[in-house]
């Protein structure tokens, strides 16, 4: 497997790992809905090698990540907007 390739699965690893159960649930529907994917469970939760993916597989799970990720900019900036209107119009009276 080229060093590439690595990267990018050690990447959406780590992204995977930071996100809430129900993102990783979105995940997982993403690997189960491919028949060439192999999930392995025990008592921890489900694992899956991430090295043995199809491309698309990998290429679906990558721009779910990356829509999550846009989603949490998008929140933080109207939270951030949210809190400048509060202490601004709020706070001075």
């Amino acid at each position: 497997m080229d060093p590439k390739a690595v990267d990018k699965l050690e990447k959406i690893k780590l992204q995977i790992e930071k996100m809430n159960i129900a993102q990783q649930v979105e995940v997982l529907k993403i690997l189960n809905g491919d028949d060439k994917v192999i999930l392995n469970e025990n008592k921890s939760g489900i694992y899956v090698n991430l090295s043995f993916l199809p491309e698309d597989v990998v290429d679906k799970i990558d721009n779910y990540v990356k829509y999550v990720q846009d989603q949490e900019k998008s929140l933080n900036v109207i939270e951030d907007k949210k809190e400048n209107v509060k202490n601004e119009y709020f706070e001075t009276l």
